[in-house]
């Protein structure tokens, strides 16, 4: 049978075995009128009162913002924002672009994500996590570390954090206090976030909010410099808004995880020899290091000492900032990798992304369908995959005519699981 991969900005058509499970969230339509949805939100929220009324004409506003990894639908969201605010001088606002340790956006993305009407009317600026004078101290968390956060944020009269909920591989679901941390922070506070036992601990997993490290540190360190406002939305397929959380930062987030488990996280009866993913196309897979989500995906579903199939464009290649390639290459096997990363004495950011990848690896063959030229995913420990059918019929002798095959074709907007 066909099926058809998000992948890109076009989507990846494949065949695949007629006995294959189509791991799947309920279709959800968008919103019939997003705008009207997102505006009632604004003015009934949860757990807050109207926008509108919460801020005064004189404050100066603070607008975080997701990067460009992730489709949050700010080019709609903040111009409908800055409508509800229409009582604020525009020079009172300034958005701040949720880089943690990604790269700076260039003009002409910031036009991509929130329009050119924006971009000519509203300063923005991006999160610069290594810039200590950008930064501003605002206690320390109980995790070990002094808390940094953007200091144009923590000056801010009044401050907002947008974002999109999705389950995520290690901090449960995205939204809400991400936006601020990691999103905003200094280095030395997202390196403790992301350290080798966070990581590792096996409740910072998928869905899960109970006890997990991550999103009881990203908690902590929004109640010391809390946004007043949180704006969230999730999305479909078409990245259509198919509902609209905004109120209270935990309380509306906490609404809209739930809403996001219900459609998004899907049982299955059984573990797999091969599960086949994207990584939800463009943006999402615009890079190597963004691809280990959707393989984590994978990874909850594929038997041990199975396959995964990870179709990620990579138009952005590895990418080249950071230190993941760099940290690849420090070892020959993702067992040693692991073994690097956890001693305690061993710190470099990325290295979450990387010992993510390295437990995958550990558990499954992973191949990966993309642009990228087979060297680099060969230094990166992956089997370069250039015609997915083609791999699949070389696996067939592999585990036998029998061969149990999974395709998640939205990649991590789905996150199947077993119960064992």
């Amino acid at each position: 049978m066909k099926t058809t991969l998000m992948y890109g900005k076009e989507g990846l058509t494949i065949e695949v075995p007629d006995h294959s499970v189509l791991v799947e969230p309920r279709h959800l339509p968008g919103l019939v009128d997003e705008r009207e949805a997102v505006l009632k939100a604004l003015r009934q929220p949860i757990g807050a009162p109207p926008l509108q009324k919460m801020v005064k004409e004189t404050d100066k506003v603070a607008i975080v913002i997701s990067d460009i990894t992730r489709p949050t639908p700010n080019h709609k969201l903040v111009p409908w924002l800055i409508e509800e605010l229409s009582h604020i001088p525009l020079e009172n606002f300034v958005i701040i672009n949720g880089t943690g340790t990604h790269r700076d956006q260039t003009r002409e993305e910031f036009v991509q994500m929130l329009g050119e009407w924006v971009v000519e009317n509203i300063r923005i600026i991006n999160n610069h996590c290594h810039e200590k004078e950008s930064l501003a101290k605002v206690g320390r968390s109980s995790f070990g570390c002094d808390v940094y956060l953007n200091k144009e944020y923590v000056e801010a009269d009044f401050r907002i954090v947008t974002g999109f909920i999705e389950p995520h591989f290690f901090a449960g679901f995205s939204g809400g206090p991400k936006g601020i941390m990691p999103g905003i922070a200094g280095i030395e506070t997202i390196l403790t976030f992301h350290n080798a036992r966070m990581i590792g601990d096996p409740l910072s997993t998928w869905g899960n909010m109970v006890n997990n490290p991550l999103q009881d540190m990203t908690r902590e360190i929004n109640r010391m410099c809390k946004p007043h406002f949180m704006l969230n939305v999730t999305l479909n397929r078409e990245k259509e808004i198919t509902q609209v959380f905004a109120g209270e930062l935990f309380e509306a987030h906490d609404v809209g995880c739930a809403f996001a488990k219900e459609h998004a996280m899907i049982k299955c009866d059984q573990r797999f020899d091969v599960v086949i993913t994207s990584n939800s196309g463009y943006p999402l897979d615009q890079n190597l290091y963004q691809a280990v989500k959707g393989m984590s995906a994978a990874h909850k579903i594929v038997k041990k000492g199975g396959t995964i199939i990870c179709a990620a464009e990579c138009s952005d290649g590895l990418p080249n900032h950071g230190n993941y390639a760099k940290i690849l290459q420090m070892r020959k096997t993702p067992e040693e990798i692991l073994e690097m990363i956890g001693d305690p004495a061993f710190e470099m950011f990325d290295q979450w992304q990387v010992q993510k990848q390295a437990v995958i690896q550990v558990w499954a063959d992973v191949y990966v369908y993309s642009t990228l030229p087979d060297e680099d995913l060969e230094k990166a420990m992956f089997k370069p995959c250039r015609d997915i059918e083609a791999t699949l019929a070389e696996l067939k002798q592999k585990y036998g005519e029998d061969m149990s095959v999974a395709v998640l074709p939205l990649g991590p907007l789905t996150i199947p699981y077993v119960e064992e």
